[in-house]
């Protein structure tokens, strides 16, 4: 188990697919933090459920802790919403794909207008493949909105490690289906910045097809690597 650290710590166990959540800086209010804490807080209280270890627990509170972040973001009308500019979006989306070949394997992403979900299992590490997306991503879209030198992302990211493939596909459909739940579109399939929309042409759990990477030719205006 390989451990990184930024504000939290982070396990890492190797070949193991890690389910990637990064919300837009200021996307979460500092009220709306407190009572996130509250809600901690509360989890923690509770007495342990029978024959549940300490991993386990902790685990399952946080899975409890995301599932209510998710839903205040989706439900958000405002706030930083820069993703909800198709320009920026797609600058998320192509990131994300760019490195799905060499840096890891890309099983689901979706890009909402103020998170992305990505599931993919690294090839080097983490903190490395999390800092150039999200540093290129930054970069490409302040400049488009003029605000450079302000932060776009949060510092830190959510990571949850699937344990197994029943995990998995829940998880790829959790993602695709962020867009359908927070009411953006009917269906999956019809969200431009996910993977949902290329389902026809790869099964869920799989990783993406190479026809689907981006080359610097199939990119303009791309001029520099996440």
């Amino acid at each position: 188990m390989r451990e990184y650290r930024r504000h939290l710590p982070h396990q890492i166990p190797p070949d193991r697919p890690i389910f990637l959540t990064w919300n837009l800086k200021g996307a979460i209010p500092r009220r709306v933090a407190n009572r996130l804490q509250k809600y901690r807080e509360e989890l923690q209280s509770q007495p342990p459920r029978p024959n549940e270890t300490p991993r386990n627990r902790a685990v399952r509170e946080g899975k409890m802790t995301f599932a209510r972040v998710d839903r205040y973001l989706d439900a958000a009308k405002s706030g930083p919403l820069h993703l909800s500019l198709p320009k920026c979006a797609a600058t998320v989306d192509r990131a994300i794909r760019w490195h799905a070949r060499d840096r890891y394997s890309l099983l689901a992403w979706c890009v909402m207008p103020n998170h992305a979900h990505v599931l993919l299992t690294p090839h080097l590490e983490l903190w490395k493949i999390t800092k150039g997306i999200k540093g290129f991503t930054a970069r490409k879209i302040n400049r488009e909105l003029h605000r450079t030198g302000n932060p776009l992302w949060q510092d830190e990211s959510y990571d949850h490690w699937i344990r197994d493939e029943e995990e998995l596909l829940r998880v790829v459909h959790y993602i695709e289906m962020n867009p359908v739940k927070a009411g953006l579109c009917a269906q999956a399939a019809d969200w431009e910045f996910s993977s949902a929309r290329l389902r026809q042409n790869w099964n869920a759990g799989e990783p993406i097809p190479a026809e689907f990477i981006p080359t610097p030719k199939s990119i303009a205006g791309l001029t520099e690597e996440p």
